[in-house]
């Protein structure tokens, strides 16, 4: 009998450069590691209702979207570039949880043999073991396997 071929593997990473953040793709690095697929580095930029904000308001909201996202790339290349693996951004704007939960079913969607994966990083903000955070607002909801990583 043969052994069926191995997915790949793809791991959509939460990343804003915080801490948490850089540690969730430290630990989709090693995830990957001896495995064939690729990692998605997904910012999320959470913009207030923008019913309520003057045009120029948005405009700079979304200039000040756009140069973060900038740098955020460069801080997961950085980060990235001397592991050799396959990587690509992708910048969103909306609820943080339901943005990574989009970006991991389109490439179920377009990749459906293959295996999905998030991964976020644990907050230690005491308030967040309160109110909730994206990683507790991920485990609740999530439709494909979830790494939180400490």
């Amino acid at each position: 009998m043969d052994t069926p071929p191995a997915t790949r593997l793809h791991l959509v990473v939460g990343y804003d450069g915080s801490p948490p953040a850089s540690r969730a793709l430290d630990g989709a690095v090693r995830l990957l590691q001896g495995r064939a697929g690729r990692i998605i580095v997904v910012y999320v930029g959470h913009v207030p209702s923008l019913d309520m904000l003057s045009a120029d308001a948005i405009a700079e909201i979304e200039a000040d979207f756009d140069e973060i996202g900038k740098e955020l790339r460069a801080s997961a290349a950085e980060q990235l570039g001397a592991d050799g693996v396959e990587w690509e951004f992708q910048q969103r704007q909306g609820l943080i949880a339901a943005e990574l939960i989009e970006a991991a079913s389109a490439i179920g969607h377009d990749h459906p043999g293959d295996t999905t994966v998030i991964a976020v990083g644990s907050s230690s903000k005491a308030t967040h073991r309160i109110v909730g955070s994206v990683a507790v607002s991920l485990a609740r909801h999530c439709p494909v396997p979830l790494v939180i990583v400490p």
